[in-house]
């Protein structure tokens, strides 16, 4: 299934895309109404491709949560049914191995039988039920980093320090809107003015990363914070999928000095380039998420092995042997 058959209602009347709300937004916490804090009670379900998902299971990983919230994969390519959905065709029989689901979409029906919008990731799901409870994407990192600290592993980063957190969420908001929704918002539009508009607002952002990346190793200086995963899964799916698939092609990032090289950085750091899946994230977005492939060839290129190659950042840093701030 094409995007077009899929977005119909997120398109605005100047051929706009607009990015539907989430319907499950309950926070975690200790609080009355909140979703409760307990080891092995959800599952997270992701799809390596999505930039949404990918940020939460690389907070995940740098906090050592893995054995606290478990992880479900969904294929990349998406199943050839009348909805837009997600499969579990990577597991046996063709079913999430906890959940015993075949889709994503089953978790939201259970949680809530009328459900009208699409099957998102991430998705937290409450084991005892098998109910969606959690796909606020935008806020779950947070709620990882804060509600879930009991079990953070010995020495885990600070993501989110108390004292940035409003530069934090001033900064989060300004990624999302100018980067991670923006290439969106270029690659679905329905008209040129408003795909004109998403392409100089993503390359206006962009230049501005750039300068400001030149004498400070990341978003925030010398440690990696919440903003810096942010940004990171938007650059790192750019050059393979957007910068075609959506026609964000003024610049790949590897054209430029200071992003592509703070992008390497986190690339090479644990939990970042070893949750990264250029494989899936190509098939997803040029089998399955632009309309005209009809013939179903996956590009070969680009070279993602040039990853790898040394980013020469660390002399930005005052602490270039540590990239994170650990909690105290």
């Amino acid at each position: 299934m094409g995007v077009c058959e899929w977005m119909g209602n997120e398109i605005g009347t100047q051929g706009e895309f607009r990015r539907q709300k989430n319907n499950f937004i309950t926070p975690f916490g200790n609080g009355k109404g909140e979703l409760p804090i307990e080891a092995g009670r959800y599952r997270l379900l992701w799809a390596p491709v999505c930039p949404w998902a990918h940020r939460s299971v690389i907070v995940r990983s740098l906090l050592g949560l893995e054995n606290i919230i478990s992880l479900g994969t969904a294929d990349p390519v998406r199943p050839d049914i009348e909805r837009s959905d997600w499969a579990f065709t990577l597991d046996e029989n063709e079913e999430d191995p906890v959940l015993k689901v075949k889709y994503i979409s089953d978790v939201y029906f259970n949680a809530d039988s009328g459900y009208k919008g699409r099957y998102t990731v991430p998705v937290m799901v409450d084991i005892k039920s098998n109910k969606a409870v959690n796909n606020d994407y935008f806020n779950l990192t947070k709620d990882l980093e804060t509600a879930w600290k009991p079990f953070h592993k010995e020495n885990a980063p600070n993501l989110y320090p108390s004292g940035l957190r409003q530069d934090l969420d001033k900064l989060n908001d300004i990624v999302f809107h100018e980067i991670n929704n923006a290439v969106y918002k270029a690659g679905f539009a329905r008209s040129s003015e408003a795909y004109e508009k998403a392409y100089d607002i993503v390359f206006a952002r962009l230049d501005i990363l750039e300068n400001e990346l030149e004498n400070k190793r990341f978003l925030f200086g010398n440690y990696i914070t919440e903003s810096d995963i942010r940004l990171y899964v938007t650059l790192v799916r750019f050059d393979v999928a957007y910068y075609n698939g959506f026609k964000v092609n003024r610049n790949r990032i590897c054209d430029y000095k200071n992003l592509w090289g703070y992008a390497r950085d986190l690339y090479q750091t644990e939990g970042f380039g070893n949750t990264t899946d250029f494989v899936a994230i190509k098939k997803h977005y040029h089998l399955c998420c632009v309309n005209d492939n009809r013939y179903k060839i996956l590009p070969k290129g680009p070279d993602t092995s040039i990853w790898n190659k040394h980013h020469d950042r660390a002399y930005l840093s005052s602490d270039p042997q540590n990239k994170f701030l650990i909690e105290k």
